[in-house]
């Protein structure tokens, strides 16, 4: 399928939470596959399947918040077979590296014992896992629930859900590290991660370019199999840890 991609000036964009709720009206386009706006530069690229005008543009955009404003930057429109992408590695750096830090201080904490305990293991990675997730949700909380509603199931009715689910995602984070209430706090995970899972599925199954807000509103990372891969280790390790504690 050829692919268009147009680059736009894009103004009135204070926040991060600007930043997400103009790539999620735009995502809601039937014919743009993908639309990244990027504050600092006051830039916005589109790759669609039609050329867009400033003007159609600019009333996307104005409807959310008058603010807003789309101007033609520079004649870039041209169609090709492929659009240059980021790398995997680059795409998913922080991601990575948030994983890798998780996973080394959770076995750390292993090394004054004889022999490794694999549930204490896995209680201290959710508890890192938890945390340090729900850490970047809380630098932009209404960012980062304006991006959650756009697939999860719950927040796309109950927009306050978001809000929630950060929440939840602390509280969880502070009983896995102080071992308080362990199959209270496993089946309390089990049961929303199985839920915020689907949504994820449906948003790549469906082959939905959206941004994932895994890590808030921070990093622009998109929905991926790399979603499904962290939301199900958080549901096996839940579960396993729910019939070690039954």
């Amino acid at each position: 399928m050829l692919v268009m991609k147009q680059t736009f000036e894009i103004g009135g964009l204070s926040c991060m939470s600007c930043v997400t709720k103009i790539q999620n009206a735009l995502h809601n386009q039937t014919d743009i596959q993908s639309a990244i706006a990027d504050k600092d530069a006051g830039r916005l690229v589109i790759e669609s399947n039609r050329p867009y005008s400033e003007q159609e543009l600019h009333e996307i955009v104005h409807a959310l918040d008058p603010k807003y404003t789309i101007a033609t930057r520079q004649k870039d429109l041209g169609f090709s077979d492929e659009v240059p992408k980021d790398s995997w590695l680059q795409k998913y750096k922080p991601i990575l590296l948030i994983f890798s830090f998780i996973l080394g201080v959770s076995l750390l904490a292993q090394y004054p014992f004889a022999s490794f305990d694999g549930m204490q293991w896995m209680r201290h990675f959710m508890a890192g896992f938890f945390l340090c997730f729900s850490f970047f949700k809380f630098l932009d909380l209404s960012g980062f629930a304006n991006s959650y509603k756009s697939y999860d199931i719950i927040a796309a009715q109950w927009p306050t859900w978001g809000y929630v689910y950060a929440f939840i995602e602390l509280a969880l984070g502070i009983a896995y590290l102080l071992s308080w209430q362990m199959l209270f706090a496993n089946i309390v995970a089990f049961i929303v991660m199985s839920i915020s899972i689907i949504g994820v599925l449906r948003s790549v199954l469906n082959k939905q370019k959206i941004q994932c807000a895994c890590l808030g509103t921070v990093f622009d990372l998109p929905m991926s199999t790399v979603t499904i891969i962290e939301d199900g280790l958080m549901i096996i390790m839940s579960a396993a840890m729910i019939v070690y504690y039954l």
